[in-house]
């Protein structure tokens, strides 16, 4: 910055400062130049007149000008939605309640709305929060005046927890202030979520790694020792080696995108995707595991688009484990039939049959676990790692939908997506 820039600036600041002193004794200022006139033209000199009036003018000017005190913050106002904190707090990130000291909900922001819908004003606090732990803590703060915080969960759409703050505050002027307390949200779910998917890959990865790298430590193992003349031995062995170092990728793979979902399980998706062709895409990328398995896969959806919001790219991971699961599993069936219903006012609904072996009916609450299995041997032979369902699960419930299973052993399988 040069100097001449220091300079206009410093000339604005001058006039900023002056020009309401000068409005405020601008009368004073007026009448003592009058006597100065009037002064001159009686015979005192101007050289006599001039020193004492710039003295007059400058005591006057010295004075502070007199500070308007700011409005007062009325409760009224934050009830109304007027006060200038309003926008302040609708800026914020985490929820905020504002509440009485009577239990009443006085204001709501913008992210308080969005994650526990709409709240009118005046509302019995009671009414709107079901958790005896938040409302114990917000009334001991509203009796005692001090500072309270909990770790609560909530459960519905999706788990999130969060650490709850309650303070007093205080509106208004000293003679008409009004103590109203503060409700704070802060979400804690991520956290949360990174520390238990540390716990669990740790212990799955460590419970399914284990099989694969002992058979190829022993694998190794042999061909360093009786099978290092062997070329037939070794040719076979590297071929079963392959095979678990594959099962191995595919395992890692699936617990990281089992990991990334949970993480943003809480955020619902908001684009629109059209079913019909994405279910199309999904039974043209297959055709050639179900060619190679002597199944036919057949396709029913409406004319019209059936739009659901969602994400395409997880959809299709959803569509392809259910049609991949029934072409693999039930494959003595011949055929799988997926069937698109719905659209415009009714509910979206995907189904995927097949009529093989069915499932039996104590398996059927527990196959979305993770890792479990109906029948260990023929999941391990059809390369699956036990996860595909337990990922379905995850995406259908950041998309808010449902995976409905009905099975019959001996006639088949019906999973069905209901958005």
């Amino acid at each position: 910055m040069s100097h001449e820039d220091v300079v206009l600036d410093d000339a604005k600041v001058f006039w900023r400062t002056l020009l309401p002193k000068l409005k405020a004794e601008r009368w004073v200022l007026g009448l003592s130049i009058l006597i100065a006139i009037l002064a001159t033209l009686a015979g005192i000199h101007i050289l006599a007149v001039l020193p004492f009036w710039i003295v007059l003018a400058a005591a006057l000017l010295n004075r502070s000008v007199p500070s308007v005190p700011p409005a007062p913050v009325s409760v009224a106002a934050v009830e109304k939605g007027g006060d200038p904190l309003v926008p302040a707090l609708n800026a914020l990130d985490m929820p905020v309640l504002v509440v009485a000291a009577d239990e009443t909900v006085l204001f709501q922001n913008i992210a308080a709305e969005k994650a526990f819908g709409t709240i009118p004003p005046n509302s019995d606090l009671s009414a709107r929060v079901r958790s005896p732990g938040i409302l114990d803590m917000v009334r001991e703060t509203i009796a005692t005046g001090k500072i309270n915080q909990i770790e609560h969960t909530e459960r519905l759409p999706s788990d999130a927890v969060y650490v709850v703050r309650v303070a007093p505050a205080e509106i208004g002027t000293d003679a008409s202030s009004r103590r109203i307390f503060l409700l704070t949200y802060r979400d804690i779910s991520q956290a949360r979520r990174i520390d238990r998917m540390r716990s669990d890959f740790v212990a799955n990865a460590s419970h399914e790694l284990r099989t694969p790298l002992a058979s190829l430590r022993g694998f190794i193992e042999t061909l360093q020792g009786p099978a290092r003349n062997d070329p037939k031995a070794q040719e076979k062995f590297f071929g079963i080696m392959h095979e678990q170092v594959t099962r191995m990728s595919r395992l890692v793979d699936d617990l990281l995108s089992l990991s990334r979902l949970e993480l943003k399980s809480h955020l619902a998706p908001e684009d629109m995707v059209d079913l019909a062709p994405l279910l199309g895409h999904v039974r043209d990328s297959l055709l050639p595991l179900a060619t190679e398995l002597d199944v036919a896969i057949s396709l029913d959806v409406p004319d019209a688009p059936v739009f659901v919001r969602g994400d395409r790219d997880e959809l299709i991971e959803v569509f392809e484990n259910l049609i991949e699961n029934a072409c693999k599993y039930g494959q003595e069936g011949k055929k799988v039939e997926v069937r698109l219903t719905g659209g415009e006012s009714e509910q979206a609904e995907v189904t995927v049959t097949d009529h093989g072996p069915g499932i039996p009916a104590e398996h059927v609450p527990r196959i979305t676990e993770r890792f479990y299995r109906v029948n260990v041997e023929a999941s391990r032979s059809k390369k699956g790692t036990g996860l595909g369902l337990a990922i379905v699960k995850h995406i259908l419930t950041r998309h808010r939908a449902r995976l409905l299973v009905h099975s019959e052993v001996g006639k088949g399988t019906i999973f069905t997506v209901r958005f």
